[in-house]
């Protein structure tokens, strides 16, 4: 039987699997994440107490001399192997925060290599090493068949222009690793008693109609502008 598929034109899927949730401390960003069906947490900043969801703190663990005992990315890579190949009830994985993931994989480079910094390690090993891991944690992620959420902190900027404006704390080459596979970008603002959501980035327009999942379908429609209105044709078009 040949590896190719079928030459013909295919219906592309109508429900995002992958979001991008970025907002202020105490914004509402872990609130929105936890309405996502069966969620496990990767947690890093220590609210997974605050949840009702099941986590797993990820971190580095340090033998007594202070060397590496366990980096997280094994702990990543062994969590998302459980995933999918073991019987389990999880439709989604959230990583709160992406920001600090990032951290700790650099750290566990550094650690392991005995170096401060990626830029210790020469020839831009330490740099590629950090890129290769990133990239395979987003990828491998993707490949799961269930959800993704991840969650990042709000920076403030100011351009050429004196203007400030709003942004992903996440840095910007890391963000657009995680960003190119993510279908939905949504930012979280508490604003006197209001808490608002609003799409900054999007892959597609999503209907209503062709979402398959009535779970996210409820969370988009709590989402202004996640999903574009359906096409109407007038009678007796």
């Amino acid at each position: 039987m040949s590896i190719l598929p079928k030459n013909e034109l295919h219906k592309p899927s109508g429900t995002p699997r992958n979001f991008f949730i970025w907002g202020a401390t105490m914004s509402g960003k872990s609130f929105l994440a936890e309405h996502f069906p069966n969620t496990l947490v990767l947690n890093t900043d220590g609210n997974s107490a605050m949840g009702t969801a099941p986590s797993i703190q990820i971190r580095n663990t340090r033998k007594a001399d202070g060397s590496l005992d366990q980096s997280c990315i094994k702990q990543l890579d062994d969590i998302i192997l459980a995933l999918g190949t073991e019987a389990n009830t999880y439709e989604t994985v959230t990583l709160d925060v992406i920001d600090d993931v990032c951290g700790l994989i650099e750290q566990a480079i550094c650690l392991k290599a005995g170096v401060e910094a990626l830029a210790d390690i020469g020839y831009g090993k330490g740099y590629a090493m950090f890129n290769s891991a990133l990239q395979g944690l987003v990828m491998d992620l993707k490949a799961l068949p269930i959800n993704v959420v991840y969650i990042s902190r709000e920076n403030d900027i100011t351009d050429d222009n004196n203007v400030t404006v709003k942004v992903p704390s996440l840095k910007t080459k890391y963000y657009n690793v995680v960003n190119g596979n993510c279908d939905l970008v949504v930012h979280t603002q508490h604003i006197g008693k209001n808490y608002l959501r609003n799409v900054t980035e999007v892959r597609r327009q999503y209907h209503a109609s062709e979402v398959d999942d009535p779970k996210i379908l409820n969370i988009l429609k709590a989402i202004p502008g996640a999903l574009t209105p359906e096409q109407t044709t007038k009678a007796g078009k």
